[in-house]
């Protein structure tokens, strides 16, 4: 398939799950009170349900899916690793222990956006420490430190759980560890999605320098790609892109590992190819599974990082079974 039609039939699939986003909910509603909702300048209640309730959702639940999916594609390029995504640079879970960290101190209740602006600042603690503890080595370098921040943040997770100072607060983590977008407004859309946005504008500059990396860093480099930068440039985007999505959504896994390997073959393995198709189609992902968390009819929602885990684990463990077939 040709890399544009992969691209136009991923968008057409990405607009046909945004309106049926704004359709879709414990209230239905018919096409015609959506658009009347969105465009009257009288208050209706379908106005208030799709201009303060899904269209934030909506939007937090595309740009969030399309950093997944960008940032996944560009660290399994630059790492040369099929297993790569932010979680192994450790960045989704330093930006969980920052989010974490507010709401074991109660810092919820005095600033409301308290909890995804540490994990902002958790994300790019994480990012910085990976880097600089790889600076003098190389790909294993970097993974090897990431797997190192990964483990100590997740360390500061299980310890927050096990201190918490009430039943209330350990639920209220472990909730939020699960991953949602029900209740976000219109204030996370302004904190996260510019952050998003530049994360994501990084990233896709790296798309020549990931496809000379393709034969080999010390080939690339004799073709002037400077490494160095463009493990900053991966990270920094990763960084602000990933961090402010789980700021925001809580943990979110596999979107990040799945996109990629998904439309990597209809693009011909090129890494720089790969990242728009893989944005896409995180979107439409995660866009598809915030949509499923409404449908299911629970007394409690079952929360958006469970159904994408669901869908990812089986996923996770077909390819480490086909890339055991394929070792010699």
């Amino acid at each position: 398939m040709n890399g544009r039609i992969l691209n136009f039939a991923l968008f057409a699939v990405l607009l046909a799950g945004a309106l049926a986003s704004l359709l879709a909910g414990r209230v239905w509603l018919p096409p015609n009170d959506v658009v009347e909702g969105l465009l009257s300048p009288n208050a209706t209640l379908a106005g208030l349900i799709v201009g303060e309730l899904r269209l934030p959702r909506l939007i937090l639940a595309v740009c969030v899916g399309a950093s997944l999916g960008l940032s996944g594609a560009v660290l399994q390029g630059l790492l040369r690793n099929p297993l790569a995504e932010a979680g192994l640079l450790g960045i989704s879970t330093g930006a969980a222990l920052g989010a974490v960290v507010a709401i074991y101190y109660g810092l919820t209740a005095s600033f409301a956006l308290a909890t995804p602006l540490l994990g902002l600042l958790g994300g790019f603690i994480a990012a910085a420490l990976a880097f600089a503890l790889s600076r003098s080595g190389g790909t294993l370098a970097l993974i090897l430190a990431g797997a190192a921040v990964s483990s100590v943040a997740a360390a500061g997770l299980a310890l927050a759980l096990n201190l918490a100072p009430n039943p209330y607060a350990a639920f209220e983590i472990t909730t939020w560890l699960l991953g949602s977008l029900a209740d976000r407004t219109w204030d996370h859309v302004w904190l996260g999605v510019p952050f998003m946005a530049v994360g994501c504008g990084l990233l896709f500059l790296t798309a020549p320098s990931l496809d000379a990396l393709s034969i080999g860093e010390a080939q690339a480099e004799s073709l002037g790609v400077n490494l160095k930068r463009v493990r900053l440039m991966a990270l920094a985007g990763t960084a602000m892109a990933v961090g402010a999505a789980t700021a925001v959504t809580g943990a979110v896994g596999f979107i990040g590992l799945v996109a990629p390997h998904l439309v990597r073959p209809f693009v011909g393995y090129r890494p720089g190819r790969v990242l728009l198709p893989s944005a896409l189609l995180g979107a439409v992902m995660l866009l598809a599974a915030d949509i499923g968390t409404r449908l299911m009819s629970y007394n409690t929602e079952i929360k958006l990082g469970v159904i994408t885990s669901i869908i990812g684990a089986p996923f996770f463990l077909w390819l480490v079974l086909s890339m055991r077939k394929r070792a010699p």
